[in-house]
């Protein structure tokens, strides 16, 4: 830089001794030729000044068109015409366009990367602007949607309109369903602003197969089941009647026209058949259980207020739990709390859960249950806690299979209809256990 002072400092003494000059010159009449003469050469050294100053605007404008462009490819040349200063100048635009390349090499490779793991994942990805452009579409969507090239969201309406519609109407943050012959696809969408545009991320998942993997372990859990209950009561009625044939083929006494059997053979068949009564008895309310189970009405959803709920399903349990020396006690965060449910499936729902914990508590000293309602920030909760024995860990994933039980006495439908219920609330229920500690049952709306 210091050169470049210097010739700057040199280019004004100068220019200043020939505007001097040249004043001096029309200031004498005998030397106007001189003084035009020597303002053409003022002229030059202007020129020469302007021009040696606008070298720098020049490299820096370029630069600057440069990055604007991102166009790394050419470079400065590293001169020395206008001193080191300028020498280094040209190479330190050289190190920035160096780290440019750089980093858009980097980006370009992120870029590759992340596309190939887009295009891999088993799950379909399509994102599209408000006009419908479409941003990105993985090689599953593709398949999914049966379109190879798509470039507008809006031309699948011709092809497929009940798919754009799906595509169209799925809310951010929800998610929603889509059959076809070959896939039944869950769609969620998200929604995010790029660059001022606000882009609709949608994605594509078939759950087809894992679909028909968990009916075919629920259809064979069921079949187990069913053939374990039917299989108990059909054998002794199998076998009983195999014996008390063979009391009337051995013991009965045909005498003209009538039969005698004696007192005790008499006694055996009375005996038998209260027994294949029983055994009958008890199918016949299996098949009841399973026929509750299977067709549980469509619930009638209402605006309820949580306390009421809470109050209402403890003023109906008040008499049983009268009876025990279980501890009970209710709690709701606010007043103001609601949900949309049926209000009588739901207290069916909690009548079941405390029934459960008061059996469970049956043999536990200060037994506790807690009934309690609150929002998380996300959703409405509704707890039930007991302090009894709790769950073994090998059982609490099959409590809620139907027809599973671990009591002596039971059904095992009561867990299984009340998750069915919560499920057709689209809500949940859950278990946490810590044996000898407590059990909390979690309805989630």
């Amino acid at each position: 830089m210091k050169d470049f002072r210097i010739r700057i400092l040199i280019r004004v003494v100068l220019l200043g001794a020939a505007l001097a000059l040249f004043v001096f010159m029309l200031s004498n009449p005998n030397m106007v030729f001189a003084a035009v003469l020597n303002f053409f050469i003022l002229i030059i050294q202007l020129f020469e000044l302007y021009r040696f100053t606008t070298q720098t605007n020049r490299k820096l404008t370029r630069f600057l068109e440069s990055v604007r462009y991102s166009d790394f490819v050419s470079g400065f040349t590293a001169d020395n015409k206008l001193g080191k200063s300028f020498k280094d100048l040209n190479e330190a635009f050289n190190e920035v366009f160096e780290a440019f390349r750089k980093a858009r090499s980097e980006k370009e490779e992120n870029w590759q990367y992340l596309n190939t793991i887009v295009q891999q994942v088993r799950t379909g990805i399509i994102s599209f602007d408000a006009e419908g452009n479409v941003q990105l579409m993985n090689a599953n969507a593709k398949r999914f949607m049966d379109e190879a090239h798509l470039k507008n969201i809006h031309d699948l309406s011709a092809k497929n309109k009940k798919l754009y519609l799906a595509l169209m109407e799925v809310e951010s943050g929800k998610s929603t369903l889509y059959k076809t012959n070959d896939f039944l696809l869950t769609l969620q969408a998200t929604e995010l602003r790029i660059r001022g545009s606000l882009i609709k991320l949608v994605t594509l998942q078939n759950i087809q197969t894992e679909l028909q993997r968990q009916e075919l372990e629920a259809w064979q859990n069921l079949t187990r089941v069913l053939r374990h209950e039917i299989m108990n009561s059909i054998t002794p009625i199998s076998s009983l009647t195999s014996t008390l044939r063979e009391i009337l083929d051995h013991e009965m006494i045909k005498k003209e026209n009538t039969y005698e059997l004696k007192t005790e053979a008499a006694e055996d068949l009375k005996e038998g058949l209260n027994t294949i009564e029983n055994r009958s008895k008890g199918l016949i309310k299996f098949i009841d259980a399973y026929r509750e189970y299977t067709s549980l009405p469509q619930p009638n959803i209402k605006t309820v207020l949580l306390k009421k709920l809470i109050d209402h399903t403890a003023q109906l349990m008040k008499q049983e739990l009268k009876k025990t020396t279980i501890q009970f006690s209710t709690s709701c965060d606010s007043e103001y709390l609601t949900i949309q449910a049926d209000a009588e499936m739901i207290e069916q729902v909690l009548i079941n859960l405390l029934k459960n914990a008061m059996e469970s508590l049956a043999q536990t000293e200060n037994g506790k249950i807690e009934l309690s309602g609150k929002y998380n920030g996300t959703n409405i909760i509704i707890e039930v806690i007991d302090n009894g024995p709790g769950i073994i860990p090998e059982a609490i994933n099959r409590i809620f299979v139907p027809f599973f039980t671990t009591k002596k006495t039971g059904s095992g439908i009561g867990l299984a209809l009340s998750r069915q219920i919560m499920q057709m609330h689209n809500g949940s229920l859950t278990v946490e256990s810590e044996p000898e500690v407590k059990t909390v049952f979690t309805l989630k709306f």
